[in-house]
């Protein structure tokens, strides 16, 4: 173990970013000395230690996969802003940016796990049986929670009142850190978080999913909703150019 410990710490570069996490297999290296060592060699660490301490359960398991998410994002940030930027001409890409779309929050959970993002990507796609499609980024968390067979709700936002929920869904959370933390939320029959402050909601079961180069394109079914203000209108989400969201 000292050996591989070693040739591990000799081989790593000044500010290589790394993500020091125990395995719960009774024989670890303690973590705080084998942050110590990666720190002493220049190393940049890219989350809090994962530490283990008791069976770990669902929300453990998903704080690890958020922590790899994130790790993923920060080695590739610069790669992908540059294909962005490179994948279309930019007079396509303002005539892209020209279809609008709705905002919306997709809330899933699963045991004591649960997830958010911010989608825009939403599209009806089927009469019967109701469905729709969500474009998933391959690298977002939820991602894990929306594979066939599972449920989630998709939350539509209002165009008077969407800036707090936007604001709060799009900042960066530590790995396993409580998304709905200071947000007002009731379970829907399929247990996943409906927001108090969607004017609707749908319930939704993945049924198929088609991947694309850097998304998945989930199709489900609605299996039921609400209206919860009729009075307002989705907010409308447009864009200037077509390469980001």
């Amino acid at each position: 173990l000292f050996r591989s410990l070693a040739a591990m710490l000799s081989a790593i570069k000044p500010k290589t970013k790394v993500i020091v996490a125990e395995s719960y297999g009774g024989k670890d290296e303690p973590v705080d000395t084998l942050l110590s060592s990666l720190v002493d060699v220049g190393a940049e660490v890219a989350v809090e230690p994962l530490r283990v301490k008791d069976l770990p359960q669902q929300a453990l398991y998903q704080g690890f996969e958020e922590a790899g998410t994130d790790l993923a994002q920060s080695l590739t940030a610069k790669e992908v802003i540059a294909k962005k930027k490179a994948a279309m001409c930019p007079d396509v890409a303002k005539a892209i940016a020209r279809i609008s779309s709705g905002l919306y929050v997709v809330t899933a959970a699963h045991n004591n796990a649960r997830s958010a993002m911010i989608a825009s990507w939403v599209s009806q796609a089927s009469f019967e049986p109701l469905g729709l499609t969500i474009a998933v980024a391959k690298d977002r968390a939820i991602e894990s929670l929306m594979q066939v067979g599972d449920s989630f709700v998709l939350n539509a936002l209002g165009e008077d009142n969407y800036n707090d929920m936007l604001k709060h869904f799009l900042k960066r959370f530590a790995p396993g850190a409580d998304r709905f933390e200071g947000v007002e939320w009731f379970p829907a029959s399929n247990n996943c978080p409906v927001l108090q402050q969607a004017i609707a909601y749908m319930e939704c079961k993945v049924v198929s999913r088609l991947e694309t180069p850097d998304h998945w394109i989930t199709y489900c079914e609605v299996v039921d909703g609400k209206v919860m203000d009729t009075q307002t209108r989705t907010a409308v989400h447009r864009r200037k150019i077509g390469n980001y969201y």
